[in-house]
């Protein structure tokens, strides 16, 4: 047989993943004020845009729930025929077009109008772009009010400016006092530091028993065990047993009395009694202050209740930018770039301008949308609380409103809703499922668990339950689960088991019995 070679003619899809597509999709993982961040960097890149600083302003309903079709046409850009010409070939070049960032979104197959889905039983505010309120002259913003939070190292520092020491141990102390932690510990090793700085590890000691004499009691500590002892050591209660107890914290946190008994010759009741007070240490006393890395959590969802008792659902329209295109400077620009490098750097700004602000747009909604359906599974929630939470999972939302589970997680990471019952996080929603004993609904797993959090929480020393009678409790109220699962949540919540509580509620009840009248 013999080998011939011959051109054929094949056609095929695949998709290409573009620079621009993978900014869209990276654009939905970002929070509002990431997406501050990006912003900033897209200005200072492209000329062609800037930010829309009429948000605040008073707008017509109509302006305000404008479509994205609408929006598309206002960032229209009045250029000459060619210069429209070179910019829609690039974009076809590129692949830039809308729908590949977002294919599962039926709202852009053919119309870019975006159609909320309505409820007759559930309705809620169809503002397809966050709403922007006025603030009048006396309105005050509490946030510009608020003085600055001072942080730990701001409050050691002032000690140590007027704490009597020598020049040298004082420089030594504030050097020590930058490299502590947010808890307030020092995690340096004394032999690394001592070469680092060309002074003597006994140097170093003492300029950080000069720190640990600054409040926060416990601060500058090494250890967890340290920390609890210089609290102790203040209240006159780090005595031999006590040191012994603490040197074996380990113990002490599993409620091995009987090994902590033979090594402090302590009963139970005694030990039972150092555990409360060693509770009611603070075990990270730098978290006191507000930390210089803290970072600001601000909800990008708004959920409110409306007058006539449904839910409002908006985006957070103070931190949610708005970026538009310079109609005027493209074109005053566009009239002097005739060709050559200036007139292919001209397009591909304008194209990349165009293509961000309806990213913009579609990330807004999209998030809107998704909000829209976790409010609408979780309405018992945010009428009765935890209890009220039922069971979910991205794949449940994606369904409901026709997209595909990776963009839900998208949209859900890293995103917060402020509630009536407070701020969550959006995959604080999605809950595994408990079966039911019955025919019911199935059980969130986390209403289960602030079930038993409540059963544990009212125990007595004569009531204590054991995990077999929690089970038998939830099975009661109709929730179907294994001990194992009972066993594995409450590890989770950090509760000891029925044994170890019912020692310390017994103790607990004896020391009462034992105080005067």
């Amino acid at each position: 047989m013999a080998l011939a070679q011959k051109l054929a003619l094949r056609q095929s899809q695949s998709l290409v993943m573009t620079q621009q597509l993978s900014q869209s999709i990276k654009l939905l993982t970002l929070s509002n004020i990431e997406l501050n961040a990006f912003i900033d960097s897209q200005l200072e890149a492209n000329p062609f845009l800037e930010v829309d600083h009429s948000v605040g302003e008073t707008r017509a309903p109509d302006a305000e729930h404008a479509s994205l079709e609408a929006r598309a046409e206002n960032a229209e850009l009045k250029l000459d025929s060619s210069l429209e010409t070179d910019a829609k070939r690039l974009s076809e070049t590129l692949g830039t077009d809308v729908e590949n960032a977002f294919p599962d979104d039926p709202s852009l197959r053919g119309n870019t109008q975006f159609e909320p889905r309505r409820d007759e039983q559930f309705r809620i505010s169809s503002s397809g772009l966050p709403t922007s309120t006025s603030r009048g002259a006396d309105d005050v913003d509490l946030g510009e009010l608020t003085p600055q939070r001072l942080t730990l190292r701001d409050h050691l520092h002032s000690q140590l400016a007027i704490a009597a020491a020598p020049p040298r141990l004082h420089a030594l102390a504030a050097c020590l006092v930058d490299l502590l932690d947010d808890a307030g510990y020092l995690r340096e090793d004394f032999n690394e530091l001592s070469e680092r700085l060309s002074v003597e590890p006994q140097e170093i000691d003492e300029a950080l028993k000069l720190v640990q004499t600054f409040e926060p009691t416990g601060i500058g500590a090494r250890s967890l065990s340290e920390c609890l002892a210089l609290q102790l050591r203040e209240k006159n209660r780090l005595d031999p047993a006590m040191q012994l107890v603490l040197d074996n914290l380990h113990r002490l946190a599993k409620r091995d009395f009987v090994g902590l008994g033979l090594l402090t010759g302590l009963d139970v009741e005694e030990l039972s009694e150092i555990l409360q007070e060693v509770q009611a240490l603070e075990p990270r006393p730098g978290s006191l202050f507000a930390s210089e890395n803290i970072a600001d959590i601000s909800p990008d969802v708004v959920v409110s209740e409306a007058p006539d008792g449904s839910w409002r659902v908006e985006l957070n329209s103070e931190t949610l930018p708005r970026v538009l295109v310079d109609q005027n400077y493209v074109a005053e620009v566009s009239k002097q770039a005739d060709k050559g490098k200036d007139r292919e750097f001209v397009t591909e700004c304008l194209q990349n301008a165009s293509w961000l602000t309806r990213s913009l747009d579609q990330r807004a909604h999209t998030i809107l949308k998704v909000a829209r359906e976790i409010v609408k599974k979780q309405d018992a929630f945010l009428v009765h609380g935890v209890r009220g939470l039922k069971p979910l999972t991205l794949q449940m939302i994606a369904d409901e409103i026709d997209m595909h589970e990776s963009s839900v997680s998208r949209v859900t990471s890293g995103k917060y809703m402020l509630t009536p019952r407070g701020m969550f996080e959006l995959k604080y929603f999605f809950t595994t499922a408990i079966t039911s004993t019955g025919d019911g609904d199935a059980h969130s797993s986390e209403a289960v668990r602030d079930r038993i959090k409540s059963m544990i929480d009212s125990e007595t020393a004569a009531t204590v339950l054991s995990d077999d009678a929690v089970v038998s409790a939830l099975e009661a109220a109709g929730i179907k689960i294994a001990r194992r699962t009972v066993a594995k949540y409450r590890d989770a919540m950090m509760i000891p088991s029925s044994v170890q509580r019912r020692r310390e509620k017994q103790a607990e009840e004896r020391a009462r019995l034992r105080e005067p009248a």
